[in-house]
Formats: structure tokens, C-alpha cells, sequence
């Protein structure tokens, strides 16, 4: 199996033009049909398997849905026209709170389907201005737009999704 970068250690060398705003959002838009996808035909004792006291893949969903309010007001910031955005819990407290692994697993997706529509909304309503607008992120510490901050939520959807896939795979070998 092929190494997987941890996402700390990611630098987001890549500043898209405003032009590809459209694209990224519609990356944003597909992810819950692609979890809905990745989860339907597991057996639930391979979605709550934790390998080397790992997250499971429930528990990747679920940190995908615990992470979406965090989006929403970095994007309401953004649009808001805020100097600096709210720093992200990195000891990911609400994640292991949350006890996904005791929930149904289409209840987690139900409710991330729900949280992304509410995100998509706003994105959808973004002026040609919105997209480049910009402020401080506070691990980077670099300025980010609003389509910085929708490539950056796409990867970090993408880098779950590619966890869940790998523990899938794995689990089914």
C-alpha cells in the first residue's frame, strides 16, 4: 500500500484562479453522494473497525460532518469580510466525543448531506468579489480566499474519503 501524506503535514502550494470557483464547488457538492457511495454495502463491523486504534470509517464520516460548521463560518467570514478566520480545533475534540461508532452510519451521512447543502447554499451565492476575498488563516498563516477555502475543504474531504477507501479495501482483502 502506497504512503499516504498525514494532513498537517499538506503547505497548499496551489492558489487556483477564481475562474475554476465553479469546479471546486461542484468537487464540494458530489462529496455526499461519494460517502453515501463509499459506506452503502459495508457490513457495520467493517465501518466501526478500528485498525491500530485508528479512526474507523465511521468515525472518518462523521469528523467530515463534525468539521462542517467550522466551513460554514470560515465562509461566513469570508463573505463577512473578516481580517483573520476561526482557528480549527486540531486536537479534534468533537470527533471523539461524538462516539460515531455508536450511531447509524445513514444517520451520519443524512446529516452530512444536510450540513454540506446548508455550505453549498452559501458558496452558490458568492459574487465574482466573494471569491477573491481574503483573510488570515491561523495554522497557515497566510491570507486565504474563498476559493482557497473551498480547494482546502475539497482535499481534506478527499483525504478522508481516500482513508475510508484504504480501510475498506483492507478490511475486505
Amino acid at each position: 500500500m502506497q504512503h499516504m501524506l498525514k494532513w498537517l503535514d499538506r503547505r497548499f502550494a496551489y492558489e487556483p484562479p477564481a475562474g475554476e470557483y465553479p469546479m471546486i464547488v461542484e468537487r464540494l457538492r458530489g462529496v455526499p453522494a461519494r460517502v453515501e457511495d463509499r459506506v452503502r454495502y459495508l457490513p457495520a463491523a467493517v465501518l466501526i473497525s478500528r485498525p491500530d486504534a485508528a479512526w474507523s470509517i465511521q468515525e472518518h464520516i462523521g469528523h467530515l460532518l463534525d468539521l462542517e460548521p467550522l466551513w460554514l463560518t470560515r465562509t461566513l467570514e469570508l463573505l463577512g469580510g473578516a481580517a483573520e478566520l476561526a482557528p480549527a480545533d486540531m486536537s479534534n475534540a468533537r470527533t471523539h466525543a461524538a462516539d460515531h461508532n455508536r450511531r447509524a452510519i445513514a444517520a451520519i451521512v443524512a446529516e452530512f448531506a444536510v450540513a454540506r447543502g446548508n455550505l453549498i447554499s452559501r458558496l452558490d451565492d458568492a459574487t465574482d468579489a466573494d471569491v477573491v476575498r481574503a483573510a488570515m488563516h491561523p495554522r497557515l498563516k497566510r491570507p486565504m480566499r474563498l476559493i482557497d477555502l473551498c480547494f482546502f475543504v475539497a482535499e481534506h474531504d478527499d483525504h478522508h474519503l481516500a482513508m475510508v477507501t484504504r480501510l475498506a479495501r483492507a478490511a475486505l482483502r
